[in-house]
Order: C-alpha cells, then structure tokens, then sequence
C-alpha cells in the first residue's frame, strides 16, 4: 500500500510538473510576465509567429485606427527574410521581442541550443531594427527551470500571458473576439497570432477582424491598451 502511494503521489508530481512547463501563468519554474492583478484598466495586446506579410501589416492599420501599441514577439528565420515588415511594426511605435530563431519547444531543447536560437533571434532583430526590446516569449510557452535560467543570463525578460484566442486554431474573428472578452478582467495580457511557425503567408485575416472589433468593445468598457513595457514598468 505505501508503494502504491509513493507511486500515486509521484505520478501526480509528476503531472503538476508537466503542466506547469506549459501553463501560460505558472509560477513553478520561475517568475513570468502574466500581467496585472484583476481591476486594472490596462490590457496588453501581444501577437507571436510573425513578422508575416500581409496580415501583420494590416493589423498595423487596425492597431493606428484605434491608436493602440501592441507587442509582438517574432519569428528569428521570419525576420531575416522581410526585415523591412520589422522596422514598419517599430516605426509605428509597436514593442518588438524575441520569440527564438526557429520556434522550438524549449522543454525538449538543451541549454546550449536554447541560448542559440535567443541569440540567432537577438542577431535578426538588431539587424533589421537596431535596438528592440529585452523581452521574450517561450514558443507554445513551454518552459523549464533551465530554459528561464539562459533566458535571463542572456539578459531577457520572459513573458507569458493569461488570456488566449485561440487564433492558431483557424477560428472565425466573432469566436476569437467573444472568447476573449468573456474572459478579460483586466491587467490581461493577450495572446494573439499574426503569423504561424508552421508556414509564411499563414491567413491571420480572422486575428486582424476580431482586434478591430476587440479594442472597439473594450475602449468603450473604459480599457486602455498599453505595451509589455507600459505594463510591467
């Protein structure tokens, strides 16, 4: 019977573990970006896997409409290939950060290769745009104690998120936007897509419909969007 315990309670060990190396806000390995307490006015719109051409631009026309800056967290390979798309999303005052060169997922990956694909990622984005921001965003989130140790010896600050559309998913703009905002408390921050790490070109129109109806619902709530840096300052 204790054997069977001691086992029990190594498998649930075992679990909470697991879901904590992919659990947007889980604290266990490491303290993370997720946000601000509930009540706050501020929300922060973020948008992985681009650069990504087109939809990345016309979310930028979207984003200049309501007069919101987001924070987008890149593709290293992406970014070597339409740099110019990077220095638009800068000059129209966004946060770039760092979403590693080829969009691993981290807990599978060693600390040597970890460091590599931040620095390969680093490399493109000061290439393209000089000095960018010190964020970072794990790919699918997935980290380990190791993987937040080269994050921040490499001189980043990782950030998650706590609020998800479920955009990847191929899902219409009326779905993205209402999940979204059914679950918005305030101090959220936002995970969107306006690019894929599975192909370039990946359609994100759904993700650009559902920002523009978003930022409208929300502004009339009394929600003021801010950037990572805003928030966190």
């Amino acid at each position: 019977m204790l054997g069977y315990l001691l086992g029990a309670a190594g498998l649930s060990a075992a679990v909470c573990a697991g879901y904590q190396s992919m659990a947007p806000a889980g604290q266990w390995y490491g303290r993370t970006v997720t946000g601000l307490p509930p009540g706050s006015k501020q929300l922060a719109l973020t948008y992985d896997d681009g650069p990504n051409d087109p939809h990345t631009l016309r979310l930028l026309d979207v984003l200049a409409k309501h007069n919101v800056h987001a924070t987008f967290f890149m593709i290293g390979r992406y970014v070597k290939q339409w740099p110019e798309i990077v220095r638009d999303v800068v000059k129209a005052g966004h946060v770039v950060g760092n979403h590693t060169f080829n969009h691993p997922n981290l807990i599978f990956v060693s600390s040597s290769q970890t460091l590599k694909e931040i620095q390969q990622c680093e490399l493109a984005l000061t290439d393209a745009t000089g000095e960018h921001s010190r964020l970072f965003r794990p790919p699918f989130g997935g980290r380990r104690p190791a993987t937040l140790r080269v994050v921040r010896e490499a001189g980043l600050v990782p950030v998650m998120w706590n609020i998800a559309g479920n955009d990847w998913k191929g899902k219409p703009a009326g779905y993205v936007e209402e999940r979204l905002r059914r679950r918005i408390r305030g101090g959220d921050v936002i995970l969107l897509h306006d690019g894929s790490h599975l192909t370039f070109g990946a359609d994100r129109s759904q993700t650009v419909i559902a920002t523009d109806t978003l930022i409208a619902r929300c502004k009339a709530d009394g929600r003021e969007f801010v950037t990572i840096p805003e928030m966190i300052k």
